[in-house]
């Protein structure tokens, strides 16, 4: 009983913290990206204004702001880094994503079209060694004819604010412009790339692109984060599946010792069958002796399993903090893992099909045992008797 409810509870907690650990990933990637993307076939969006009347009108889009997305290098001295620049509407922007509330330093009303302020990722900041005052030199693929040739677009940019998302691939290469600077800058003579949408359920994030698709011209390229991310979110999945096939394997252990423990009371009972046996009990009730005795003990471990994975997979966030109080460290320090606690997302699917399939595999566990008791031949039984 143990053994099996020590499988489940297992099951219970560690798939639920991988569900937490999924849905803290993913708010973090959308938080810096959007639910669908709505651009043009050239890179160049004008009148975004009719465009964004247009994608609004679909009850599912809550929130839009345009965006202008460019690749550049970034130069400090003798640092130079390349960086995805992104050129946003700091008043629209908050619709669309939540960088403004991962901001370290700064704000975005601080980006003041003209100015050429920018807003840098930590960890690209400090592959620049920079901070916050300091001015760095934006270096774009497009060049300038002169007299000596053709030279790169260079501007330099004063550093008025930093973000951290907490996770490495947009900390470490993203910086945020105003559009209008970035329209200027990458010579899109005040066209944007495209429009980022916000949906009220980012899981409706594939039929809403289809249905944008259909509503609009052929002249729109939309694109949703299930497109962009389907690699990193695959690989979630199938990590989580092959978890949950590796600690099955606790409860089919468990399942063997019901296997091993009904066998031993079959031989220790051979005696008392044979008898059961001699006085009108038929085989079948027999093996339903010990098919109810092997169910009974897989459901009774089950049902414990059960109670106490939930109740440690829903206060597991007050469960690790006493336990990191308690032998003074920190599970997950903060300098090495970008989600210092564990969150936790107990899931009424996941729960069933832990609790259905460790009551089955009990099930089958008796199978053996019972055969071999209810074939038991009482003449040979009772000959030593």
């Amino acid at each position: 009983m143990l053994g099996i409810a020590l499988g489940v509870m297992a099951l219970i907690v560690v798939l639920s913290v991988m569900n937490g650990f999924e849905n803290e990933l993913r708010g973090r990637i959308l938080g810096m990206v959007s639910h669908v993307t709505v651009s043009s076939y050239d890179g160049r969006l004008q009148n975004w204004q009719v465009l964004n009347d247009q994608v609004r009108e679909n009850t599912a889009v809550i929130g839009s702001a345009p965006y202008v997305e460019a690749e550049a290098m970034l130069s400090n001295r003798s640092s130079v880094s390349g960086a995805v620049i992104r050129g946003i509407d700091p008043e629209l922007e908050p619709q669309v994503s939540k960088i403004d509330q991962h901001m370290t330093f700064g704000k975005f009303s601080d980006l003041k079209p003209g100015e050429y302020g920018i807003i840098l990722g930590t960890g690209l900041a400090n592959s620049l060694d920079v901070v916050p005052g300091d001015r760095i030199t934006m270096i774009t693929p497009q060049s300038t004819a002169s007299p000596v040739g053709f030279l790169p677009r260079l501007r330099r940019f004063k550093i008025i604010g930093l973000f951290e998302i907490g996770v490495y691939e947009y900390d470490r290469s993203s910086a945020i412009i105003h559009n209008q600077d970035a329209s200027r800058l990458f010579r899109l003579d005040g066209a944007v790339s495209g429009l980022r949408l916000k949906l009220n359920d980012m899981d409706k994030a594939p039929v809403v692109r289809t249905e944008l698709r259909e509503s609009l011209s052929f002249d729109y390229w939309v694109s949703d984060w299930t497109l962009r991310h389907a690699n990193y979110f695959k690989a979630v999945q199938t990590e989580k599946t092959v978890m949950f096939i590796i600690l099955s394997l606790i409860v089919a252990v468990a399942a063997f010792n019901i296997v091993s423990t009904l066998v031993m009371v079959v031989t220790d009972k051979q005696s008392d069958i044979a008898i059961l046996r001699t006085i009108g009990v038929s085989p079948l009730s027999i093996m339903w002796v010990f098919m109810v005795q092997g169910t009974l003990i897989g459901l009774i471990g089950t049902l414990f399993g059960l109670a106490s994975g939930v109740l440690l997979a829903s206060y597991i966030d007050v469960i690790i903090p006493a336990l990191e109080q308690f032998f003074q460290t920190q599970f997950l320090p903060t300098g090495v893992y970008p989600i210092t606690d564990l969150p936790s997302d107990l899931q009424q699917s996941d729960v069933i099909k832990i609790t259905v399939l460790s009551f089955f595999i009990s099930i089958i566990a008796t199978l053996y045992p019972a055969l071999r008791a209810s074939k038991t031949r009482p003449a040979e039984a009772l000959s030593y008797e």
